[in-house]
């Protein structure tokens, strides 16, 4: 018997599937066996094709799998940075101005939600530091360095955003009951800040 080669085979492989009786290949599987087959050609002329066709189909095969690697761990932390904003950020899904920030806080006091409160009304003071382009609208940013680049911004307040940002850190990850000293302590400290001006650029801390 004549052996084939693995065109030949191929092609009578497909026809084969193509008889009635097999069901329709979905195009997910269409894709990958297509894939693996351009893989397995580029395989065989690597290693049957000579040295110039072996060399460029060696450098294809790295490149594609190299591609499939990038784009693997890309996906990896695209999905880390996620779920970083989901955890550690102060703000939600829904972009809040700082008014309507504090609008929330005020309705959660008349509920007594403090915790509840005390976060909304430390979002208040960041979205205002953004929207007085204080500190920068940074997606994911912690409670810590909001408390950081305002500090510089406004060195005068440092120490007590610092204990701000441990109040909001207190209650929303350390399980810490908010209280309406903490919550009066952080809507007095946003009302000062509303007040406050920046020391200029060169007297800032690098």
């Amino acid at each position: 018997m004549t052996p084939i080669d693995r065109g030949e085979a191929a092609r009578r492989a497909a026809d084969e599937l193509l008889k009635p009786g097999y069901e329709k290949e979905s195009l997910l599987d269409q894709a990958y066996r297509r894939f693996t087959q351009f893989v397995g050609d580029l395989m065989d002329a690597a290693t049957g094709g000579g040295t110039t066709g072996g060399i460029i189909s060696a450098v294809v095969i790295v490149v594609i799998i190299g591609g499939v690697i990038a784009l693997v761990v890309w996906q990896l932390r695209k999905t880390s940075r996620a779920n970083a904003t989901a955890a550690d950020g102060l703000f939600g899904e829904r972009r809040m101005t700082a008014a309507e920030h504090r609008q929330a806080a005020e309705r959660l006091v008349t509920q007594g939600r403090w915790t509840e409160a005390i976060q909304e009304r430390l979002r208040a003071i960041a979205r205002d530091l953004e929207e007085r382009a204080l500190v920068d609208g940074l997606p994911g940013r912690t409670a810590d360095e909001l408390a950081a680049e305002a500090g510089q911004a406004l060195p005068a307040f440092a120490a007590e955003l610092t204990t701000a940002a441990r109040s909001f850190d207190d209650v929303t990850y350390g399980d810490v009951p908010g209280t309406r000293e903490a919550y009066t302590a952080m809507s007095e400290l946003d009302e000062r800040l509303r007040q406050a001006r920046p020391v200029p650029l060169a007297g800032r801390t690098p």
